[in-house]
């Protein structure tokens, strides 16, 4: 007995509606609003950081999402890891380490800077991220919105940064 002889007689009588996609949203209110009340602890204005935060998380540059943020690009790498998005400094751990040892004094910036290979802007990026711990609140806002791949491709470069000659430049 093949398919054709228990499929025989069989008729589809209605039809199947299509209900999308479910989501559950617990939050309350927009981006916008749930970052208001932490608006001193945000490098921008709270419009400008949801709107980088939710650009970011379609899978958009840093520089691509301050640009529509109308902000810039430090201003907007700044947000993202204030909010708790993984990943946005430009170093890579070695270069992490080194940078460590020159907040804790145990180099020069000169040194540094140069053992990092990083340019002034992105050596100034990631002292502020050594030096500026992620929000709980802020990382509440959004936990709704980040996706589970916008960390996890942030997080597969942080791990190859070892392996890349400019870890700078991968977006």
């Amino acid at each position: 007995m093949g398919l054709a002889d228990i499929a025989e007689g069989i008729e589809v009588t209605s039809e199947q509606r299509d209900r999308g996609l479910a989501t559950v949203d617990d939050t309350d209110g927009s981006l916008v609003e749930r970052f208001e009340p932490h608006a001193d602890d945000l490098p921008c204005t709270p419009e400008a950081a949801a709107t980088a935060v939710e650009t970011h998380t379609t899978g958009t540059s840093v520089g691509e999402s301050a640009e529509r943020a109308g902000i810039a690009p430090m201003t907007a790498a700044k947000v993202l890891h204030r909010c708790g998005v993984a990943g946005v400094t430009p170093l890579s751990p070695m270069a992490r380490d080194v940078l460590r040892d020159w907040l804790g004094g145990e180099l020069s910036r000169t040194d540094a800077l140069a053992l990092t290979d990083a340019t002034e802007a992105e050596f100034a990026l990631a002292t502020y991220i050594e030096t500026h711990e992620s929000v709980a609140e802020l990382e509440e806002a959004v936990e709704g919105t980040l996706s589970p791949e916008t960390n996890a491709t942030v997080a597969k470069r942080d791990v190859l940064g070892e392996t890349m000659s400019n870890p700078g430049s991968v977006r």
